[in-house]
């Protein structure tokens, strides 16, 4: 009997730099949710850990090198399953510490952003709840 997955993980990095200012990208044209404002980060593929999966994701994304140990798991967020189509879990993580200066490797439009215009972006449902959860994170 072949295994059918009932959840899609995902995982996504808040990624803060010193100034507090995250950076988001753009979901492309052709994608759900396509112009709209997101945490970076990818599916988990099979066999994979989801910090590694989060490194390998922003590696190719962004040309960011995140490190598995620095990663602090901050929300969830999931959707429901809708006919064929598995729920969505998404996984945050913040990254307290990369290497390198973010790219558009994928042609994703990417942008820093305080809290305050990043609340107001247009965003999945999903990263709506993320971000709330992540912007309480950061006044604590």
């Amino acid at each position: 009997m072949k295994n059918i997955p009932t959840s899609l993980a995902v995982v996504a990095a808040a990624i803060a730099g010193a100034d507090g200012r995250v950076l988001l990208h753009r979901r492309p044209e052709g994608k759900a949710h396509a112009g709209l404002w997101e945490f970076p980060g990818g599916k988990v593929e099979t066999g994979e850990s989801p910090r590694c999966a989060l490194v390998r994701e922003i590696a190719e994304e962004l040309g960011l090198t995140l490190f598995e140990t620095d990663l602090s798991p901050t929300a969830i967020a999931q959707s429901e399953a809708r006919g064929a189509d598995p729920d969505i879990v998404i996984l945050l993580y913040s990254a307290r510490r990369w290497q390198g200066e973010p790219q558009a490797l994928e042609g994703n439009e990417w942008a820093w952003f305080t809290a305050d215009q990043a609340h107001a972006l247009d965003k999945p449902p999903l990263d709506i709840e993320l971000f709330e959860t992540w912007a309480r994170s950061q006044n604590t």
